[in-house]
């Protein structure tokens, strides 16, 4: 067997009766399966394929790490694992919504470290975050509060007035 019909075997369009598929077609599902969970396209190594999407998990929970700071610190050493776990089916929407998303699921839960609370209540208070479109900065003044921290921002500063 030749090289090219090698790297073509996994390829419905190379075998008898299937459907050609475009190169962006190929490179679509080979994202979807590294990035949010999707099945392995026929014709790659599922092993392989496996570990580059653990290595961009680790990426993105030290992307995430460096938005969240307080966050990251909340769960320790646990942080990789625990943030991987609940990104491993989501695809990526930037380190700063992604925290953010994980914050608010975790209020949710009633499972956000305290450290992270009084850091989600400040953002609450300094930014608009409708979880689908991106961050906006807030104009006016804002009280907000997250799992027993509040914030209030005023003329642009932003102040944690209760810790859990």
């Amino acid at each position: 067997m030749s090289a090219a019909a090698a790297g073509r075997a996994g390829d419905p369009a190379a075998q008898p009766g299937g459907r050609p598929r475009s190169l962006a077609t190929r490179q679509a599902e080979l994202v979807e399966a590294l990035t949010s969970g999707g099945p392995v396209p026929a014709g790659f190594d599922p092993f392989r394929v496996e570990e580059a999407r653990v290595a961009l998990l680790r990426k993105r929970a030290g992307e995430v790490a460096r938005q969240w700071p307080l966050l990251a610190a909340g769960f320790g050493e646990r942080w990789v694992r625990e943030f991987g776990a609940w990104a491993a089916a989501r695809p990526t929407r930037g380190s700063l919504r992604d925290g953010w998303d994980l914050a608010r699921d975790l209020v949710a839960l009633d499972a956000l470290p305290p450290p992270a609370a009084a850091e989600l209540a400040a953002r609450e208070a300094a930014w608009r975050y409708d979880g689908a479109a991106a961050p906006r900065p807030r104009r006016g003044p804002a009280l907000r509060s997250a799992a027993g921290a509040v914030a209030v921002q005023i003329a642009g500063r932003v102040r944690v007035i209760r810790r859990p």
